[in-house]
C-alpha cells in the first residue's frame, strides 16, 4: 500500500521587525523639536535701595505709608493687613480680612494713594482694555507688544500718565501654608501689583501681631 504524501504545515514567524519604527521615532522627535516653541526665560524686576549718598541711611528703604500695604498670612487660612506702615504702638492697625475678591483683593483695589486717586483700579481697568484690544477681531498686536504694554501698565504708565503704584509687603507666619502663599501671590497677579516683597517677620512685627491676636 502506497504511503500518502503528507504536507507539512508552514510555521509563521511571530517576530515583529521594529527597525522601521526607529526611523519613524527619529523623524517624529525631529518634527516636534522643530515645531515646539521653547520657553522664554522670565525675570523678576527688583526695586533696590537707593545708593544716593545724600539720602539718610534710614530713609533708603522707606516707602510712603500711603503707598504701602503689609499683609500677614496666618493659620486656618486667615489673613491680616495693615494699610500703610505698621504702627507698633497701636495693635488696632492690624485688621483681619479674607482671600478673594471680597477680601484682600478688595483692600488692594480700594487702597488710595491720595484722596480720590486709586492707581490699582485704574491699572486694572487699563489692563482690561489692553486685553480687549489684544483679543479683538483682526488685531495685529503681537505677544511681544502685549507684554511690553503690560509691563508699562504694572509700572504705573497709564495713557501717558505716571501713577504712583503700591508696594505690598507679604509676611507669612510659620503657621501659614504653602497654599496661603500661592493665594497671596495670585492676588498680586490679578491686581497687577508690580512691586511686592516676601519678608520675614521681625521681633517688632511679632510683638504687634501677637497683641492683635494674630496666630
Amino acid at each position: 500500500m502506497a504511503k500518502k504524501n503528507l504536507s507539512k504545515q508552514k510555521k509563521m514567524d511571530t517576530r515583529v521587525n521594529f527597525t522601521p519604527m526607529v526611523d519613524m521615532m527619529m523623524l517624529l522627535i525631529t518634527f516636534f523639536m522643530l515645531c515646539t516653541t521653547l520657553a522664554k526665560p522670565q525675570s523678576m524686576q527688583l526695586t533696590m535701595p537707593s545708593n544716593d549718598q545724600n539720602v539718610e541711611k534710614e530713609d533708603k528703604t522707606v516707602t510712603k505709608a500711603s503707598h504701602t500695604i503689609t499683609i500677614y498670612l496666618g493659620a486656618d487660612d486667615k489673613v491680616w493687613y495693615i494699610a500703610g506702615l505698621p504702627n507698633y504702638e497701636d495693635p488696632s492697625c492690624v485688621k483681619e480680612t479674607t482671600y478673594g475678591s471680597k477680601g484682600i483683593r478688595d483692600v488692594l483695589i480700594k487702597h488710595t494713594v491720595e484722596e480720590g486717586y486709586n492707581p490699582v483700579a485704574r491699572i486694572m481697568k487699563a489692563k482690561m482694555e489692553l486685553d480687549a484690544k489684544k483679543s479683538a477681531y483682526g488685531s495685529t498686536m503681537t505677544d511681544e507688544q502685549y507684554q511690553e504694554a503690560l509691563s508699562k501698565l504694572k509700572k504705573g504708565e497709564v495713557n501717558g500718565q505716571k501713577l504712583e503704584t503700591l508696594t505690598v509687603i507679604i509676611r507669612p507666619l510659620d503657621t501659614a501654608t504653602y497654599d496661603n502663599m500661592v493665594q497671596a501671590l495670585d492676588e498680586m497677579l490679578i491686581c497687577n501689583i508690580d512691586k511686592y516683597v516676601i519678608d520675614k517677620i521681625g521681633p517688632e512685627d511679632m510683638e504687634l501681631i501677637t497683641k492683635a491676636g494674630v496666630k
